[in-house]
């Protein structure tokens, strides 16, 4: 609450927060590989790269259609797939 008080400019609820993970909440039921761990990281991983994007203002189908052409080539470029390096 200190916090709050000293800078004006903060919220003072985490309704942001809570918004940004309301579809991962929803969908936990739902998923099928996440009856293991194995499963769990994977969709972390997913939900990491897909909010990433989405807080770069990207257009999320557009960059995951790049990232899986690129990650299907021999030798791809992994700096280009960082979000903040994307040019679409």
């Amino acid at each position: 609450m200190v916090r709050y008080i000293d800078d004006g400019h903060l919220s003072i609820d985490n309704n942001r927060a809570e918004r940004a993970i309301k579809s991962l909440v929803i969908g936990r039921k739902n998923w099928l590989f996440a009856d293991n761990s194995r499963g769990a990281d994977a969709s972390a991983m997913l939900y990491s790269i897909i909010e990433t994007a989405k807080a770069n203002d990207l257009i999320l189908y557009n960059y995951m259609v790049h990232c899986l052409q690129e990650l299907a080539k021999p030798e791809p470029d992994i700096d280009s797939l960082l979000p903040w390096n994307f040019d679409y």
